[in-house]
């Protein structure tokens, strides 16, 4: 019996030393999970290869290289955006989301882009300021930072208040639709987006030049990850001293919006 015991403790104490020993070398791995707008671009979208991708996404990317992460790509409802965040069913919001007015809401990171509100019309409507949109329909993007300043007292509810109405859509896509159908009379939305938007339009749409107000976009993690925030922020400036993060601004057509600093 004795024996058995000696044997069987021999086999147990090998197979721990070639437990450890098969560890050896091996890097830590953790899958990063970004919650993202699929239909934002340039930040996150489908390209035609049915990928999704963007700016968001390809830092994202980077990042995770640089951390030792796997990258999982986690499109969202973006009204339902906190629930994923709160339930675990995504580490952070990262897609052009806007840290002015949400400050204590998560822990942020670094700003990395300077960002404006903005309103796009048809470049025939005769609309050219802000004063113009009195008794017209804006369409915005549900749950959108656009939306927010839109129903905010120290914002521009004001402005919203002489509208005919506000009409919230699921994404952009959808508004442009109806705005090239004359359903709305404009959309208000981020900058960067709708740059993009009227990129690929000719020149039937425009964006007047007085903005609704000016913002930065950060990557958004439920309050008290600071572990996961620091990391990436880590990250961040290590991709804006090594060039990467100025190569991809410059593909998406951002560099004159970026902010990260060294």
């Amino acid at each position: 019996m004795k024996l058995r015991k000696k044997i069987l403790c021999s086999l147990l104490t090998i197979g721990t030393i070639a437990s450890l020993l098969t560890g050896c070398g091996k890097k830590d791995s953790k899958t990063f999970t970004v919650g993202f707008d699929a239909e934002y671009p340039p930040y996150g979208y489908m390209d035609d290869n049915g990928e999704y991708t963007g700016f968001d996404l390809e830092l994202a990317e980077e990042v995770c290289k640089i951390n030792g992460w796997e990258l999982k790509k986690q499109p969202i409802d973006w009204a339902n955006k906190d629930n994923e965040l709160n339930s675990g069913s995504i580490d952070c919001i990262w897609n052009g989301f806007t840290i002015n007015g949400r400050e204590d809401d998560y822990e942020w990171s670094v700003p990395y882009v300077d960002n404006s509100q903005v309103i796009v019309v048809k470049a025939s409507s005769g609309i050219t300021k802000l004063a113009d949109l009195e008794g017209k329909t804006v369409g915005v993007q549900a749950a959108s930072a656009a939306l927010e300043l839109l129903n905010d007292e120290e914002g521009q509810k004001d402005l919203a208040d002489t509208f005919k109405n506000l009409q919230e859509f699921a994404d952009y896509n959808t508004a442009f639709v109806e705005l090239q159908a004359d359903s709305v009379d404009a959309i208000a939305m981020d900058i960067g987006v709708a740059q993009y938007q009227i990129s690929g339009r000719g020149d039937e749409f425009i964006i007047l030049d007085e903005h609704l107000n000016a913002e930065q976009y950060g990557v958004g993690f439920k309050l008290g990850n600071t572990e996961m925030r620091d990391k990436v922020n880590s990250a961040l400036k290590e991709l804006k001293q090594n060039g990467k993060f100025d190569e991809l601004a410059e593909k998406y057509g951002l560099s004159d919006m970026t902010c990260l600093e060294q």
